[in-house]
């Protein structure tokens, strides 16, 4: 049976389902979808397994625990995440900074992941059982070891010592080697979070013909030649504004190039969502994957414009050849932390430590309009849209089609469309997002 979900902010409508019937009476639609035009094949959607998110879970009851998993991995029940990102080593959203090797050990003898035992190996581990298959993880560092940059700290950026960039680089496989040696799946890396910023908290800053040679001359033959050679390597990890020029330099140099899976990029600072379509254009056999992104700022109870936000991205991206969508922190608390520097941010899913329960934000439902019907290998399909509504559609490998559509403004508004010569009337809120399968 089609059927038509739907969420709403002035409204108790979350995923609620109605039957869609047609109306082929209509002359003129004002959306066609065209199934037989393709474009990207999705790679999935999910968040990060960051230390503090780990650790919210570990402060609440075993049932709200299960449950906040369950809310995002269940393919059924949830938003049927399949993605990952965890931090190699410490990040802003760890508790503290850490590395898994003492001060100096240049040789990587003392490499020790037992502090991810704690916290976050169990939850992948956890939501691996709600997905009821392996969760692809994307791994990022935030800095290397102090001892190993020109400012031998571990924040505030600095850069990485050219003496280190081989041990470095071995320290991305053995990383691989250990979190593989758990049974967890480690599908890509990227070389560095945020290249381009000095932070409070931990980073490094790479100049594109820095992040280009370290990957041509360290990074890629290393990994080529060890037992990670089949984890994909992702550049950039930051915003979209200078992706273009970043992803060229690297991209252009066909020996750097052989390396990279693809760019992964943020939402921070813009929306030129243009900027992704103009990355895929110069190299459009490489990939294109969304790797972090938030409202910032703390928690913001009750919005719904962050709901908005992450559907209005989703879209400017997918429709750009965007293969999938990261999302930042799973779990954060009451405050939109912990952060070790007082980073806070928001979540999809808060979790109200005292009281014990979860909070599900706007972003929540909105992201979930998309992760649980847009599945693993859907394509993108070619849609003609005269309406002021945004509108994307991906057509699943069980052929069942997925017709998103956002309403921002604060007008209803009624408006068809055609599929597969059937068409359809339907009248979409103010301030609500639709997802129509047929």
């Amino acid at each position: 049976m089609a059927k038509v979900i739907i969420t709403e902010k002035d409204s108790d409508k979350r995923f609620f389902e109605e039957n869609l019937i047609e109306n082929n009476n209509l002359k003129d639609v004002d959306i066609v979808i065209d199934e037989f035009v393709t474009y990207q094949e999705m790679i999935g959607f999910g968040g990060a397994f960051t230390e503090s998110a780990a650790y919210n879970l570990g402060r609440v009851n075993k049932e709200v625990r299960e449950q906040a998993i369950k809310d995002y991995f269940d393919k059924e029940e949830g938003l049927g995440y399949t993605l990952g990102r965890v931090s190699i080593h410490g990040c802003d959203f760890s508790l503290s900074s850490y590395t898994y090797i003492e001060e100096g050990d240049t040789e990587l003898n003392t490499f020790d992941i037992s502090r991810d035992l704690t916290y976050v190996v169990p939850l992948i581990k956890d939501a691996e059982k709600y997905a009821k298959e392996p969760i692809n993880l994307l791994a990022s560092p935030w800095s290397p070891p102090a001892f190993m940059k020109d400012n031998n700290s571990m924040i505030k950026g600095g850069k990485l010592l050219p003496e280190y960039f081989d041990a470095w680089a071995k320290y991305y496989i053995k990383f691989i080697e250990k979190y593989r040696n758990l049974n967890l799946t480690i599908w890509g890396i990227t070389v560095q979070n945020e290249p381009a910023a000095v932070q409070r908290w931990d980073s490094c800053i790479y100049s594109a013909e820095e992040e280009r040679d370290f990957v041509k001359f360290h990074l890629g033959p290393l990994m080529n030649k060890s037992d990670a050679s089949d984890v994909k390597i992702l550049i950039w990890d930051h915003n979209r504004d200078i992706m273009v020029e970043r992803a060229s330099t690297v991209l252009e140099d066909k020996e750097a190039a052989k390396y990279v899976w693809g760019t992964a990029f943020h939402w921070y600072v813009s929306e030129a969502y243009e900027n992704v379509g103009k990355v895929h254009d110069l190299f459009p056999t490489k990939g294109l994957l969304f790797t972090e992104g938030c409202q910032e700022g703390g928690v913001h109870f009750d919005s719904w414009k962050t709901g908005e936000r992450y559907a209005r991205n989703m879209m400017g991206d997918f429709n750009n050849w965007c293969q999938g969508y990261i999302d930042w922190n799973l779990f954060l608390d009451n405050t939109g932390g912990p952060n070790h520097v007082n980073n806070l941010c928001d979540a999809p899913i808060i979790v109200d430590i005292f009281p014990e329960k979860l909070i599900h934000q706007s972003s929540y439902y909105y992201i979930g309009h998309f992760s649980k019907y847009i599945r693993p290998g859907a394509l993108r399909v070619k849609v003609t849209n005269k309406s002021f509504l945004n509108v994307i559609a991906f057509k699943n490998i069980d052929n069942i089609l997925a017709l998103v559509i956002l309403n921002e403004s604060e007008e209803v508004h009624k408006f068809s469309f055609e599929y597969l010569n059937n068409k359809y009337e339907l009248t979409i809120n103010n301030n609500s997002i639709m997802t129509v399968l047929i």
